[in-house]
């Protein structure tokens, strides 16, 4: 497979009055960020960031003797799959049997659906996948007796009708009261563990959970909520394991979000079992990292590892200055439509003035107190240093899934901001 695809026109932010191009070919073209070659607003994505990101996580995974299947949600770029997946990741990790059919497309051939799956529509989408490649493997959530049923009932009506239905590979979710999905106590896990046992149309893989619902940026009070969650799992792993009601030879264990996923560690190496443990880490926002939410908790987790430092932005949203209507603010050319705004306002990081060639840090003071569907409204102190119309401004932002979902295609840029290459989504 090629990290190929063809730009033109239609392309959010290509040039109007470019030929079209392959992005393998975007690097031929000698275009640069700071030389407006490209239409604003654009997010791009910083290869020497991209790299080290990628890197830096799967070594992480590497030295805690876990796996890493990262989430692809955050993304949803073959190219960034491919990336991952030749990185070392163990497989990837999705929400839906429709991204799921894209990673599977990028190339990979293990995948955990970290979320029920209900309907019929996609059930036979997921058995589909599963005949059209039979070297792909499948583990999707359960949490209730109800989905079970559910799940059961397609069969049935498959079977009846003269199909062939699979018996899925599933994990037991184990949740949070107040949380979302996952059963809530033990007696809970248990029955319907030994239901999926016992069930005609699914088998027990292994146990999931997610973290990062009890997180808050505190890490006394992160590594006690989490740890306390991990006991939690661990006794169900242990009381599954001692009824025999895992089906494969390896117990797989999941979880792991972006956020603490350093104090999950211990459940995914879950010892004393009669069978050994394959745990996997679904950690996705790590590939472009951000300048807020997930900034703020890595530095946690670097002062629990003992890290100098880690992870890397490599992901900004760059727009043009295009009014200063009145003293202290500047509007910008993006908005809503552009950049991530559901956690909290991006941030100014860079600042280009017009006709330079070089981006220096944002002045301190600069922010974002506002987002209309085009406009970002730029606060500053007017006795300051003051923005113009033309200048350059990158936005870094906070929670990264919810600015890739905007672009179908972010260039990738090197240090100097020339312009070497692109990834495609598939929102």
């Amino acid at each position: 497979m090629t990290d190929d695809f063809i730009l033109d026109h239609r392309s959010k932010s290509f040039p109007q009055t470019a030929a079209p191009c392959r992005a393998s070919d975007l690097a031929t073209r000698g275009w640069n960020l700071l030389a407006d070659d490209l239409s604003y607003p654009l997010a791009v994505i910083r290869r020497s960031a991209l790299a080290h990101n990628l890197a830096w996580m799967q070594d992480f995974a590497a030295r805690k003797g876990v796996a890493l299947a990262p989430h692809g949600k955050t993304t949803m770029s073959p190219e960034l799959f491919r990336q991952q997946l030749a990185a070392g990741a163990w497989g990837l990790t999705f929400a839906t049997i429709y991204q799921l059919s894209v990673g599977v497309e990028a190339g990979t051939r293990r995948a955990i659906i970290a979320n029920q799956v209900v309907c019929d529509a996609d059930l036979d989408g997921l058995q589909a996948l599963l005949q059209r490649h039979a070297d792909l493997r499948v583990w999707f959530l359960v949490d209730s007796l109800a989905q079970l049923r559910l799940i059961e009932d397609w069969a049935v009506r498959r079977q009846a009708a003269g199909q062939v239905a699979r018996r899925f590979d599933t994990l037991l979710e184990i949740g949070i009261p107040g949380q979302r999905t996952g059963c809530r106590t033990l007696e809970e896990a248990l029955a319907l563990a030994q239901a999926i046992a016992h069930s005609p149309a699914a088998q027990l893989g292994g146990i999931e959970c997610y973290e990062g619902g009890v997180a808050r940026c505190d890490s006394e009070h992160d590594a006690r909520e989490v740890t306390a969650l991990v006991r939690r799992v661990t006794e169900v792993v242990r009381q599954c394991d001692a009824h025999g009601l895992f089906a494969d030879p390896a117990v797989l264990l999941t979880a792991g979000g972006s956020a603490v996923f350093d104090l999950v560690v211990p459940l995914l190496r879950t010892q004393g079992l009669s069978r050994p443990v394959e745990g996997v880490l679904r950690s996705g926002c790590y590939i472009t990292h951000d300048h807020g939410n997930y900034m703020r908790f890595l530095r946690h987790v670097e002062q629990r590892e003992g890290l100098d430092a880690s992870l890397r932005p490599a992901l900004e949203v760059w727009a043009m200055v295009q009014s200063v209507p009145e003293p202290g603010l500047a509007l910008l050319t993006c908005g809503r439509r552009d950049v991530s705004y559901d956690l909290e306002m991006p941030v100014p990081v860079r600042w280009a003035p017009r006709g330079q060639r070089a981006a220096g840090d944002a002045p301190q003071g600069w922010a974002i107190s506002a987002l209309n569907d085009q406009h970002a409204y730029l606060r500053f102190d007017p006795a300051g240093s003051a923005p113009a119309v033309g200048d350059r401004v990158a936005l870094g932002i906070s929670h990264p899934c919810t600015t890739f979902d905007k672009w179908r295609w972010l260039p990738l840029v090197e240090d100097d901001w020339a312009v070497s290459g692109a990834i495609s989504t598939r929102f």
